[in-house]
């Protein structure tokens, strides 16, 4: 599937704003085999006085900008053209929790996609005894990996209540589950709590929904802004596969990825510091159209 993305991040200041430094993650990845980067461009407005293009520990693409000139706005604006690979049916082919324990174990590498990187608490997601035994209050018998994760993402599904009003980026992720209302940033860091809690690995993913479902299909929960799944390891055979807590199902091709990660921490849109005064204000509009 092919799509065309368009993106405008927008904070404004009460105060000029006159120096600055950020990392900014806002364009799709050229993954093979499952996503393909076709063309891109991101707009910063003001002009930054540096500007570096680098790629992170885990593979992801990031910008540096650093800024050192008065503005009331800053302005981020990307446009890309994207084609995502539908993932053929998946056979379960993975092992049960005490099988997936040996396949850790046995596990030597330390490269990015090493699932040893994905199994303790980080930043954003503290390992916690509630979400763990909300996560054992789901397995059924002698569940393989793959019926575990699908269970517990069918499940924060049915008790979660999706509610862009409930929180903002910096809202601990045990508050959200507490209240059981969220975005899709507390969906998926629940998830991946619940899912180290009890011996899977997990990480984030942030990415773009497609914003107009297919003919027949109801929209998915989380398209009108920039949007976060997981994704779990699921053993040595099927390794990593990603899942969508906000809307119940596989991450797809209606799913196109900026940038994978721990958790928000590590792949934050926009991540950075400015000196200013006063509380700024910020706006964010997507668009996902598929093409042809």
């Amino acid at each position: 599937m092919r799509y065309d993305i368009s993106l405008k991040i927008e904070y404004t200041y009460p105060d000029l704003a006159d120096a600055g430094r950020h990392l900014v993650r806002l364009m799709p990845a050229d993954l093979p085999g499952e996503q393909r980067a076709i063309a891109g461009t991101m707009t910063v407005k003001p002009r930054p006085q540096e500007w570096v293009d680098r790629i992170d520990f885990f593979g992801n693409r990031f910008t540096e900008l650093a800024f050192d000139s008065p503005h009331e706005v800053l302005s981020f604006e990307a446009q890309a053209r994207v084609d995502r690979i539908a993932r053929g049916p998946q056979f379960d082919m993975s092992p049960t929790l005490s099988g997936l324990a040996e396949d850790l174990a046995a596990y030597r590498g330390v490269d990015a996609a090493s699932p040893h990187h994905f199994t303790g608490s980080s930043t954003r997601v503290p390992i916690d005894s509630r979400t763990t035994d909300y996560a054992r209050s789901v397995i059924v018998g002698n569940a393989s990996t793959l019926e575990t994760v699908s269970a517990i993402n069918l499940a924060l599904h049915r008790d979660m209540k999706f509610d862009p009003e409930a929180t903002t980026v910096e809202t601990p992720m045990l508050e959200a589950f507490e209240r059981r209302h969220g975005v899709c940033q507390d969906f998926t860091h629940i998830m991946i709590s619940c899912l180290r809690g009890i011996g899977i690995p997990a990480g984030y993913v942030s990415g773009f929904l497609r914003t107009i479902p297919p003919e027949g299909k109801p929209r998915l929960e989380g398209a009108d802004a920039m949007h976060a799944w997981v994704r779990a390891w699921c053993g040595e055979e099927m390794g990593w596969i990603e899942f969508d807590p906000t809307n119940a199902a596989l991450a797809g091709e209606d799913h196109i990825v900026i940038a994978r990660a721990r958790d928000y921490f590590d792949v934050a849109p926009v991540r950075g510091v400015t000196r200013s005064a006063g509380a700024h204000t910020s706006s964010q509009a997507v668009d996902v159209v598929p093409v042809g």
